[in-house]
C-alpha cells in the first residue's frame, strides 16, 4: 500500500486530507464520472446534521449517492466520494477470466467459494464458468482471484454470463485519499455487516443488554450529534454490536417523538458504523441514521419502493421504538470500548487484519479499482468467512450465523 502517510484530519473521522482538500482533488473528476449535480438536502429535515446527495443520471446502479458528516464540507465530500466509487465499480478496467472454479483453481490461487457470502438460490457450481478478477491478499501481498460478481456494481440487464452466484451489492466497496484509507474503509464495512448479522441473530434479551448509554459518552463529536437529535425531538437508541473481531461497531435507530402512523407517518431510520477508533465508529452510526432518515424523506433512492416505508410507519413499529426509548438503563458503557487507532491508515489496516486473524479469519482480499492518476483510490474488499449484509433480499446465513444458532 506504499509508504505510510500520517493522518491530518480528525473531525469525526481519520483522514490524510481535509474535506476541502479532498473536494479540490475530485472536482475535475465529477463530469467524467457522470456527476451532474451535488445537492445539500440537510434542510429537508429539522435535525440539522449535514447530508448531501450526488446525482449521476446515467448510473449503472443507483443514480443518487448520499453523504453525511459533522459539517457541510465533510458531507459533500462523502457524497461525491461515494458516487465516484460507485462509478468506478460500474466501469471496471481490469482483466476478467471466465472459467469454472475447478478449472481456474488448477493454475491460479482462488478464494474458497464456500467461505464467500452466499445467496439463496445460488447458481454456483464448481464446473460452471463464472467471471473472476484478480485481487491482492492483504496479509501476504500475494495475488488471489475472487468472483467478479462480488466486485463490480454494474446492475444493468441482462446480467453478464455467470451471474446469480453471489450477492451483487456494494459491501466492501470503498474510496479514500490513499489506497490504505480505501482498504481500511472497506475492511470496516465488511466487519460492520458481519457484526450486524451476528447481533440480529442474538436473542432479544442479549441485544437489550448491549444498548449503549449515550449520556455517558463524553466525546464532543458525539455529544453534539446527540444534542441535535434531542433538540429536534428525535429519539436515538444505540447498541454496541462489536463482534468477536474486536473492532468497534455500533447500530443506531432514530425515530420521531411526534410521529403518528396516520397524521405524521415518519418511520424510524437506521445507521451503523465501524472503525478502529470507537468515537469514529459511533459518529458514523449516528450520522448514517440521520442520512437514512433524510434519504427516505427525499425519496431519492432508486431501490426504495413502497414496501420499504410501510413497516416502519406502522403503529406497531412506533410503539416498539417508544418502548425502547423508555426501557431500563442500558448495560454497555462506551468508555469500555478500546481504541485500536494508529497515526496512519496503514497502521490501522495492520491492526484490523491482526484482529481478523485472531478471530480465525485469515484471508482478506482487496481488488484495486482505482483509475490511474485520478487522485483518489477505490477498492473492493472481500473477507471470506464474514457474513454478508442481511438487508439483501437474497441473504443466506453463513457459517458464523449458523454456528451462533447452534450454540
Amino acid at each position: 500500500m506504499g509508504r505510510p502517510v500520517e493522518k491530518r484530519y480528525y473531525a469525526g473521522t481519520h483522514r490524510t486530507r481535509s474535506p476541502a482538500e479532498t473536494l479540490a482533488v475530485v472536482q475535475p473528476l465529477l463530469a467524467g464520472c457522470g456527476i451532474t449535480r451535488v445537492a445539500d438536502i440537510t434542510g429537508l429535515d429539522r435535525i440539522g446534521i449535514p447530508v448531501f446527495m450526488a446525482i449521476r443520471p446515467n448510473s449503472r446502479s443507483l443514480a443518487a449517492s448520499q453523504g453525511k458528516g459533522l459539517d457541510r464540507l465533510a458531507a459533500k465530500a462523502s457524497a461525491v466520494m461515494e458516487a465516484i466509487e460507485l462509478y468506478q465499480a460500474e466501469h471496471v478496467a481490469r482483466p476478467i477470466r471466465l472459467q469454472s472454479h475447478a478449472e481456474l483453481s488448477r493454475s491460479l490461487p482462488v478464494a474458497d467459494p464456500a467461505a464467500l457470502p452466499g445467496i439463496r438460490g445460488s447458481l454456483f457450481r464448481p464446473h460452471w464458468p463464472i467471471p473472476w478478477i484478480e485481487g491482492v491478499e492483504l496479509g501476504s501481498g500475494d495475488p488471489l482471484w475472487v468472483p467478479y460478481e462480488l466486485v463490480h456494481a454494474d446492475t444493468t440487464v441482462p446480467p453478464m454470463p455467470g451471474s446469480g452466484c453471489f450477492d451483487r451489492g456494494t459491501n466492501g466497496l470503498a474510496s479514500g485519499n490513499t489506497l490504505a484509507e480505501a482498504v481500511l474503509h472497506g475492511l470496516c464495512e465488511v466487519i460492520e455487516r458481519d457484526a450486524l448479522a451476528l447481533w440480529e441473530h442474538q436473542p432479544e434479551d442479549v441485544r437489550d443488554r448491549r444498548r449503549l448509554a449515550l449520556d455517558a459518552v463524553g466525546a464532543a463529536a458525539v455529544t453534539g450529534l446527540v444534542r441535535k437529535f434531542a433538540e429536534a425531538g428525535v429519539h436515538a437508541v444505540v447498541w454496541d454490536v462489536t463482534s468477536d473481531v474486536g473492532v468497534a461497531a455500533y447500530r443506531t435507530v432514530i425515530f420521531d417523538a411526534t410521529t403518528d402512523p396516520l397524521l405524521n407517518p415518519v418511520g424510524a431510520a437506521f445507521g451503523a458504523g465501524c472503525h478502529p477508533d470507537p468515537v469514529v465508529a459511533l459518529v458514523r452510526s449516528l450520522t448514517e441514521a440521520a442520512q437514512s432518515r433524510l434519504t427516505a424523506i427525499a425519496g431519492s433512492r432508486d431501490d426504495l419502493k413502497a414496501g420499504y416505508y410501510g413497516p416502519e410507519q406502522a403503529a406497531r413499529a412506533l410503539e416498539r421504538y417508544r418502548r425502547l426509548a423508555d426501557a431500563a438503563p442500558p448495560g454497555a458503557r462506551f468508555e469500555e470500548a478500546e481504541s485500536l487507532a494508529t497515526p496512519t491508515a496503514e497502521g490501522d489496516v495492520a491492526v484490523v487484519l491482526s484482529r481478523l486473524r485472531d478471530a480465525g479469519l485469515t484471508v482478506a482480499v482487496a481488488v484495486d479499482l482505482s483509475e490511474p492518476g485520478c487522485g483518489v483510490h477505490v477498492v473492493r474488499v472481500v473477507v471470506p468467512g464474514l457474513e454478508g449484509p442481511t438487508e439483501s433480499p437474497v441473504y443466506r446465513a453463513g457459517a458464523r450465523v449458523r454456528a451462533l444458532a447452534g450454540r
